[in-house]
């Protein structure tokens, strides 16, 4: 079998020599190489052609975001940035990957004896996820990395006519609380992004999951906030979800859905993981399944493995109407790919797409309602 082959890029020679270590235990991959900045990198890529790199943000010379965007210019290949787990560190994660890399892990910490195999089993995890990963085309903003420059043509334009905003939907709508409940994972941040940015400010409350670290989260719905007409927010614990509003699981917890009077209200659980992951895409869902049925649209973007799959049928099975991006415009297809399989999805669509979808699907429940 034919090895990945892993560039290591970080200032750091303690933590250039952890993940060659922790790359070279692997029976499936290699390091060929570590750099201690990107023009050291840029030489040995040219030399080594590696399958995946790793890099870091914070480095001399020419610090690792300047790096990514005019490698995904120049040499587009799959990137797994090593990440601080401070404020400043999200930000420039989150700007790293709507540059095109395709995950990212946090810096491991001198301390971490105790939980090195975890985190060696993430980093590689996500090191064979990027050798497989399509890899997106990155929108090149010249804008400042703490903000988000909207393209003017970006938003999904609605079928009955080109350069208008998506419609407004019908406020008949809001009585009968409906709601979008959205999971991804590996490449979901662009690709919420995507979806929110085609949505109307009046669109449904929605609530999201998305595969994250704690501490990354908050950084995420920040970002969501200023390029969308939603207001998008890390979710707390008690919430009222509201028409207009995106609510972001936050890191370290499972976000959940339940009933009180009238209204939907966001819950915060700190339970045990599932499916690996917390917060889970499963337990969104199955709370949306359980609380709200019908009232449901549920959407499963990309993202590796099967977390919510599942669930996602439930929702089906209680009424709910589901869209499932499809394998073309998936960086990584798993998580739809199994939603599918379990007989989840009403529609598989691609990308671009999924916002005129929601828009319309729920116009055509609106129009129904409003003859009864």
């Amino acid at each position: 079998m034919e090895k990945t082959k892993v560039l290591v890029i970080d200032d750091s020679a303690l933590i250039r020599s952890l993940l060659s270590k922790i790359v070279d235990a692997q029976s499936d991959m290699m390091t060929v190489g570590a750099a201690a900045d990107p023009l050291v990198a840029r030489d040995m890529i040219k030399a080594l052609d590696p399958d995946v790199l790793t890099l870091d943000i914070e480095m001399p010379k020419m610090d690792g975001l300047e790096f990514l965007e005019k490698l995904m210019r120049l040499r587009p290949m799959p990137v797994v940035m090593v990440s601080t787990l401070t404020a400043r560190g999200a930000e420039a994660t989150m700007r790293a990957l709507e540059l095109g890399a395709v995950d990212f892990v946090a810096k491991p910490r001198l301390d971490i004896q105790n939980s090195m195999a975890e985190y060696a089993q993430e980093i590689t995890d996500k090191i064979r996820i990027a050798a497989r990963a399509k890899l997106r085309v990155a929108r090149m903003h010249s804008a400042a990395p703490g903000a988000v420059a909207r393209d003017a043509d970006h938003a999904l334009l609605p079928a009955t006519g080109a350069g208008t905003r998506p419609p407004l939907l019908a406020a008949r709508l809001f009585s009968t609380e409906k709601l979008i409940l959205i999971g991804a994972s590996t490449g979901g941040t662009e690709a919420i992004r995507e979806v929110l940015m085609g949505l109307p400010p009046d669109s449904p409350g929605i609530l999201i999951t998305q595969h994250m670290p704690a501490g990354f989260t908050k950084s995420f719905a920040e970002r969501l906030n200023k390029c969308c007409d939603l207001a998008v927010k890390e979710a707390e614990d008690g919430e009222r979800v509201l028409p207009g509003h995106a609510y972001i699981a936050p890191g370290s917890h499972h976000l959940l859905l339940r009933k009180s009077g009238a209204n939907y209200l966001t819950v915060l659980s700190d339970g045990p993981p599932v499916n690996r992951h917390r917060p889970s895409v499963e337990v969104l869902f199955k709370s949306g399944a359980e609380v709200a049925g019908a009232n449901v649209v549920g959407v499963m973007l990309t993202g590796m493995g099967k977390d919510g799959a599942l669930a996602m049928r439930e929702m089906r099975d209680a009424g709910a109407w589901n869209v499932v991006q499809d394998e073309a415009s998936c960086v990584v297809f798993g998580m739809p790919r199994e939603a599918i399989a379990a007989g989840a999805a009403h529609e598989v669509v691609p990308l671009k797409d999924i916002a005129a979808r929601l828009i319309g699907q729920l116009g055509r429940q609106g129009a129904r309602l409003s003859r009864v």
